[in-house]
């Protein structure tokens, strides 16, 4: 019996444990975005370049992924209110089957931005690749960044530690019950950035400069 009381307790302080490292992650990482998050286009300060955070077009039910389509809706706001020059379209070419940059570029010309004021960012697997590869291959450290309030946050917090003077721009978010599942998984993606930063982790990819003009 006090054997597996033993185990017991050993099982619930690894639970406390666990629980208390999401809690200091996740709060670590909102606070310090405090200051540097805007949902109008009209107070948001100017940068030279936006960088458009990527993710899946269509959801697996086969329409269209409703973050996908917000981010765009975003990023061709602060283009048309001359919030950005430039826009870094960041995401997963992995295969030549799947090009989110590719697809984020076509959408975006669509919404009236002009297709030479966009660069492809085309190794940005992730948040934290897109922040690193936006200063060591597109030689910025001054950048606007768009996605949703909580991608926001954790972007803003990697773009601190790499010495980039970043805001965020809010695009639109889902509701709370559609958003379930992704909210569940940015709990765990914040605690992977300071596993990151403990283990030295680089990005998968650098490669050749890019130039993006003034």
């Amino acid at each position: 019996m006090r054997k597996i009381k033993r185990v017991v307790i050993v099982l619930m302080s690894l639970l406390l444990l666990v629980t208390a490292t999401i809690f200091f992650c996740y709060k670590t990482i909102k606070w310090s975005a405090e200051g540097k998050l805007y949902t109008n286009v009209r107070t948001i300060p100017y940068n030279k370049v936006g960088l458009l955070l990527g993710t899946t077009k269509y959801m697996g039910g086969g329409g269209i992924n409703p973050y996908y389509y917000y981010r765009i809706e975003a990023a061709a706001e602060l283009y048309k209110a001359g919030k950005v020059k430039y826009i870094v379209a960041s995401g997963d070419n992995s295969t030549k089957h799947y090009n989110e940059p590719g697809e984020m570029k076509e959408d975006l010309i669509k919404a009236g931005v002009d297709s030479s004021r966009i660069f492809l960012d085309y190794a940005g697997f992730r948040t934290f690749d897109s922040i690193i590869r936006l200063r060591e291959i597109f030689s910025q450290d001054s950048v606007t960044v768009i996605s949703q309030q909580f991608h926001n946050e954790r972007a803003l917090y990697i773009a601190a530690r790499e010495g980039i003077h970043a805001v965020g721009y809010n695009a639109r978010d889902v509701s709370r019950e559609a958003g379930a599942r992704v909210q569940s998984r940015e709990k765990l993606a914040r605690v992977k950035v300071f596993v990151d930063y403990l283990l030295g982790e680089e990005p998968k990819f650098l490669g050749e400069k890019v130039q993006i003009p003034e």
